[in-house]
């Protein structure tokens, strides 16, 4: 209940016009499968019960302009969905993603996808994410293409530049606009920091390495090349 409490305020203060009534429904609605606040059970019980992907850290994570578009439209990130591996359907010659499974997310009305996106750009973890941590270089960016697809093996769980990649993982063809380069370098560092259970392995990347890979993935749906 507290984390709906403080997701509830935090939504009444947006300055979006959302009563305090309608911010807690709302809050409700989302924390009904996100974290809106850092769980103190890290059981990989409660990972594997978990509807959808922790959001306490959201405002280090999104691009608020993307996260208020997407709310109002929301497209799949995660082809398999969440969690990928409970929909899964044995195929011809692999696994394939079982669509009955998978549940469309509800699309918000402008106010209330502006309100969400206020509340959740608030949910911040500077412990986690240091500001200034991407220094900015998209000119390695070839080179960080090439270690996503052949070098470090990103491209085995998530897809890439012209949706080419795996499925496992949140679709990353459109990082460059949903994402801040700060969390990319951070999470791709050490990904168990944010969610212990996370499938994502730490590969003791250089800061070189992470450079390059966050300067790939900033130019992907961005409109940058």
């Amino acid at each position: 209940m507290k984390h709906l409490i403080v997701a509830a305020a935090v939504l009444a203060a947006s300055g979006v016009g959302v009563v305090r009534a309608d911010a807690f429904e709302l809050a409700s609605s989302c924390a009904a499968c996100h974290a809106l606040t850092k769980p103190t059970d890290t059981s990989m019980e409660r990972a594997f019960a978990r509807k959808g992907p922790d959001l306490w850290y959201a405002g280090s994570k999104f691009k608020a302009e993307w996260l208020t578009a997407w709310l109002q439209d929301p497209k799949p990130i995660r082809p398999a969905g969440y969690p990928f591996f409970a929909n899964l359907k044995e195929g011809t010659d692999h696994d394939e993603v079982d669509a009955s499974k998978l549940t469309p997310h509800p699309k918000l009305a402008k106010a209330d996808a502006e309100a969400a996106s206020a509340a959740l750009m608030a949910l911040t973890a500077p412990d986690l994410v240091s500001a200034g941590g991407y220094k900015g270089d998209a000119s390695s960016a070839r080179m960080g293409a090439m270690a996503f697809t052949k070098l470090r093996g990103c491209a085995s769980c998530h897809s890439g530049e012209g949706g080419q990649g795996g499925l496992s993982g949140p679709e990353l063809t459109d990082a460059g606009a949903r994402l801040q380069a700060d969390f990319v370098v951070a999470y791709t560092a050490d990904p168990q920091r944010f969610d212990p259970h996370v499938s994502m392995p730490t590969q003791k990347l250089s800061d070189q390495d992470l450079q390059r890979l966050a300067g790939y993935l900033a130019t992907l749906g961005s409109g940058d090349k």
